[in-house]
């Protein structure tokens, strides 16, 4: 991976990343709540383009009404279970709206990976397919490894050109959702090891170093997603002689950057936005 000349500075790029990071929808959007609490959010029409069956068939209910004198969209468990709206059947619920939405042709990328779900409190109320979540406005949380080599130099990865989103581009040297079935840091130590064969105990100096929000539309749904996103980033240290080899399929190569020209590429848009902004936040930017 060869430095380019920059089109832009890093600080030039910044400005302008942090603009694209926070954009409102493209669309009116209708608040989504289930059992009575809102999860997320969706462009208005969608969901009167799915088949209601499945959710009858389930004895869930969908509609759109005012709530507070603002329009919603809602779905509800059956009137026997509203007294037990338990996480189990908040999940059912989602996964079987979901579920329409892919029938629809109007989901993100199926992954059978379930994503916690939370209330406007912050409450995990369920979970839900991770392919559903931008179009239903659902806020989601990643985590990035910032990887150094002993020397200062920094570990970056080329996403496979297989990947759903931003394939090709240059990233952290991890970067991966945190599912429902992860705390941080277990997210951490096995996106670590899924992307990088690299045992986060291993690592030297591994620390959290803060956070990215993003609140942008997304592509997914047919242009009808929004994305709400939290990333945690660490920091970490890759020892002398130690080096990154990706284990499932989904990073095309390592590459080992002096920091400055880590800077020219990013401001060039050769990295993801949301790695940008994390690299950002390593300098102290």
């Amino acid at each position: 991976m060869t430095a380019l000349q920059p089109s832009l500075s890093f600080n030039q790029w910044l400005v302008g990343a942090r603009q694209r990071a926070h954009q409102p929808a493209r669309q009116p959007r209708q608040a989504l709540r289930v059992a009575g609490q809102v999860v997320g959010s969706v462009a208005a029409g969608v969901l009167s383009q799915i088949s209601l069956q499945r959710l009858w068939d389930k004895r869930y209910q969908l509609s759109n009404s005012e709530h507070s004198g603002v329009p919603v969209w809602s779905l509800e468990l059956a009137p026997e279970a509203l007294s037990e709206a338990t996480p189990g059947a908040i999940t059912d619920a989602l996964n079987t709206l979901a579920a329409a939405l892919r029938d629809a042709n109007l989901c993100g990328p199926w992954r059978n990976e379930q994503l916690a779900v939370t209330n406007l409190q912050g409450d995990v109320v369920g979970t839900v397919e991770r392919g559903a979540v931008r179009v239903l406005g659902i806020t989601t949380c990643a985590v990035h490894l910032v990887g150094l080599a002993p020397d200062g130099r920094m570990w970056v990865q080329k996403r496979s050109l297989n990947k759903p989103n931003d394939p090709g581009l240059w990233d952290t040297l991890m970067g991966g959702m945190v599912s429902a079935a992860d705390s941080l840091s277990q997210a951490l130590a096995r996106e670590t090891w899924e992307e990088a064969g690299l045992h986060v105990g291993a690592l030297a100096d591994v620390a959290h170093g803060g956070h990215v929000l993003f609140s942008r539309p997304s592509s997914e749904g047919g242009g009808a997603g929004y994305m709400v996103e939290r990333i945690d980033w660490f920091s970490a240290v890759v020892p002398e002689g130690m080096a990154p080899v990706n284990q499932d399929g989904e990073v095309d190569e390592f590459a080992l950057l002096p920091l400055a020209d880590v800077r020219a590429q990013v401001a060039q848009g050769l990295f993801t936005l949301e790695a940008g902004l994390v690299i950002a936040g390593f300098l102290g930017l």
